[in-house]
């Protein structure tokens, strides 16, 4: 059940059979249909989860019903609330599952014990975390800076493996654009061969 959660885990530090296997026994495993959601705005995220299967979209919906997506999770790929999760206030964001997906979930509570028993651990997240952050400030840069198209294709090279799963409209609302925008982009693209 968790044998991608240890390949990924290795692939960032060096760590112990017995300590993996210790870490990777508190996780437990959900199985979430397609647009079932995970966590909706308001409540308290109990969870960091890494996603086995599927994917999930992590957004926010405005008071016009309009929702911003600021990132989709995929298969190897941790998700959660972080602001929610480790200040233990309201989160402002829906987790919702885009296809029938399958994820392991650790508690705060487990979490933090790992912190403290396992340094290996807290390195793991820290890198992940420096990625996360590095990754939002290239986004942001990018939306400041870049035309529409140029993000579209920007999307494509670095997510090839998602970009197919998802509809126009999802894309639209990552990339902050229509979805006509998106429709005409792919056809200009298909038109080029």
């Amino acid at each position: 059940m968790t044998e991608s959660l240890k390949k990924h885990i290795r692939a960032y530090i060096e760590i112990s059979d017995e300590n993996l296997d210790q870490y990777c026994n508190v996780f437990t495993l959900h199985k979430i249909k397609k647009k079932e959601f995970l966590l909706t705005e308001g409540n308290i995220c109990e969870f960091e989860g890494f996603v086995m299967s599927g994917c999930f979209k992590v957004f926010h919906t405005h008071h016009n019903a309009v929702e911003q997506i600021l990132y989709f999770a995929v298969e190897n790929w941790w998700i959660s609330d972080i602001d929610s999760f480790v200040n233990r206030i309201p989160s402002k964001l829906n987790i919702q599952a885009l296809e029938d997906s399958e994820i392991l979930l650790i508690s705060k509570k487990d979490k933090e014990r790992f912190y403290q028993e396992m340094p290996e651990i807290e390195k793991l997240m820290r890198l992940k975390f420096q990625m996360s952050i590095v990754a939002l400030h290239r986004r942001i840069i990018d939306n400041l800076s870049k035309p529409s198209d140029e993000r579209y294709g920007d999307f494509l090279k670095d997510y090839p493996k998602i970009a197919h799963r998802l509809t126009n409209i999802q894309i639209g609302a990552y990339l902050g654009v229509t979805p006509e925008f998106i429709s005409r982009i792919r056809r200009k693209i298909a038109s080029r061969g």
